[in-house]
């Protein structure tokens, strides 16, 4: 019996030893998981106090875990609530920046048509009196055209300005020749002497030149803010596939599963998941980026002969000169005229309107010196804005394609790049060594994180592409001072965002996390996967006791 003792105390004792240790695995707390679940505004019941077994997991390693279903589910949800926060605020920042650029440059345009308009009529009274006030509607009615160019379109500039002064040589020719009566049948035949007569001299050809010029540059380049405001207001509303939210819950919250709450996922780790829930707004970049040098190249003609501001600020001058210009030719025009027109009625001796004096015509205008430049709304000159927009769309290049790595950068989000060897690589505390994936959807069959379809585009970014590449060739076309007929795509659909995505609950665990890891686990791995090792060697030891007692017994 003694000698029967020893093995079956030393096997007891062993027994024993390892129940003890299950127990103390089982028991490991999950106090600062649980703390930290909580501040997030769950609910402490779902979070156990000590870890238990994992085998309700779907998405987060199974074994011995802090995680509870419930958990998993609300982590769920909050990792994609979390990738979306990230986005929209890296989206926001740029979204804003155009709007900003917009607001101003559309007040600047606005407030110097304005301006330009009350510096002719003011200047026009002063010089001309009653014969400007008996025929201003003239002059607004080119101002209100001018305004409904730029704010709505669905003008022609050419024929707008061609009757304008069309308009303005019927108002001269009578008060140059009030002595005569002209019908309307007259004044047609007035009007087709124009461009052979010249009565203004060059001032209407030059002046439709630098009006539709400037008015086409300044209208496309607001558009354009416009368009890009749009895309990355549309685009920064991102909706993540299934697929998608498992590799963030894995990446951001499974590690809290493991009770490695201070861990952040490995910078390469993040990469390959955001290229691969980014997929399809990488394939905005190239679009994004030609829209943006053509941006810049009419911006540059801003800058130069298509400066709108210098356009409209001396037009008063301008067309002071042409009035000016009649009135110094109104002898060979009127006898071209009678000419080609035939000699008009005289009007009836009571009827003779009073000559119009010389001097009715005399004074001429004085362009505006820089520092009595009316200030507009913007509180800048147009070279300013220019300046400062520029600067903005060649920071904005590459927006698209750099994303994903601008959200990995967000401290949230990863661990920094320094930080290779002691981050969450989604299996635990190691180094990540996949490599990290392209940009785009055509990138993403090789994705180890993320499962994406990459024969399927997604439509709201096939209209966002569509939308760029529309507003870049009507910026090409500005930029070569040709007129450009707009169209509104604010009704476009709005969309609700990339991808397709479905609640945690309504979705089936399409995520299989790529088992073919070229890296060994690591020595916490090993610690966090000891719990679900101690059941079976526990039973395996239990077997090798009892079968050991009994081969001592059948011995004896």
């Amino acid at each position: 019996m003694a000698r029967l003792g020893l093995p079956a105390l030393l096997c007891t004792l062993a027994v024993l030893s390892a129940a003890l240790l299950a127990a103390e695995l089982k028991s490991k707390s999950c106090s600062e998981v649980r703390r930290l679940y909580v501040s997030k505004g769950f609910n402490k019941n779902d979070a156990p106090l000590h870890e238990i077994n994992g085998d309700h997991l779907k998405i987060c390693l199974q074994g011995y875990t802090c995680c509870s279903q419930e958990m998993e589910e609300k982590y769920s949800l909050q990792s994609k609530d979390d990738f979306k926060s990230v986005v929209s605020e890296q989206c926001n920042h740029l979204q804003a920046i155009f709007a900003s650029r917009y607001k101003k440059f559309d007040e600047f345009f606005k407030e110097l048509l304005e301006n330009a308009e009350k510096s002719l009529n003011d200047m026009f009274v002063k010089t001309y009196g009653r014969l400007y006030m008996q025929n201003s509607e003239v002059f607004k009615d080119l101002f209100k055209e001018l305004k409904h160019y730029y704010v709505v379109g669905n003008v022609n500039l050419e024929e707008m300005l061609n009757d304008f002064w069309a308009r303005l040589l019927e108002r001269m020719f009578r008060l140059v020749n009030s002595q005569y009566h002209f019908t309307d049948e007259y004044l047609e035949c007035v009007s087709k002497y124009t461009e052979q007569l010249k009565p203004f001299g060059d001032v209407p050809r030059k002046l439709k030149l630098q009006v539709t010029r400037a008015f086409v540059a300044a209208r496309t380049f607001a558009q354009g803010l416009a368009v890009a405001r749009d895309v990355v207001s549309k685009v920064s509303v991102v909706n993540p596939t299934a697929q998608c939210t498992h590799a963030l819950l894995k990446m951001i919250y499974c590690s809290h599963c493991q009770g490695l709450v201070t861990v952040k996922p490995c910078y390469n780790y993040c990469s390959n998941i955001m290229r691969g829930c980014l997929a399809n707004q990488g394939d905005l970049d190239i679009e994004w980026n030609n829209f943006i040098d053509a941006m810049l190249m009419v911006a540059e003609r801003l800058e130069g002969p298509f400066n709108i501001e210098s356009v409209m600020d001396p037009i008063d001058v301008k067309i002071s000169d042409a009035i000016m210009n009649m009135q110094e030719n109104s002898v060979q025009v009127s006898q071209k005229v009678f000419q080609g027109c035939g000699p008009p009625k005289p009007l009836p001796a009571g009827r003779i309107s009073r000559s119009i004096s010389e001097s009715a015509f005399s004074a001429r205008f004085r362009p505006y010196h820089p520092e009595e430049r009316p200030t507009t709304a913007a509180g800048t000159s147009l070279d300013r804005l220019v300046t400062d927009v520029k600067e903005k769309l060649k920071q904005a290049k590459k927006f698209w394609s750099s994303l994903p790595t601008n959200v990995c950068n967000d401290e949230r989000m990863a661990a920094g790049n320094g930080n290779e060897d002691d981050c969450w690589n989604g299996k635990g505390k190691s180094r990540y060594l996949f490599a990290v994936t392209g940009n785009g959807l055509a990138n993403q069959g090789n994705n180890p994180e993320v499962q994406v379809n990459t024969s399927k585009q997604d439509t709201l970014i096939l209209r966002q592409i569509m939308a760029l590449r529309v507003m870049t060739s009507k910026m090409k076309n500005a930029y070569n001072g040709n007129d450009v007929d707009f169209f509104d795509i604010s009704d476009e659909n709005s969309g609700e965002g990339s991808g397709s995505g479905c609640e945690y609950q309504q979705c089936p665990s399409e995520f299989e996390y790529n088992a073919t890891d070229h890296a060994g686990k690591s020595g916490s791995e090993k610690a966090d996967s000891a719990g679900a090792r101690a059941g079976p060697q526990l039973y395996l030891l239990l077997i090798f006791c009892i079968s050991f007692l009994f081969m001592q017994r059948e011995w004896r």
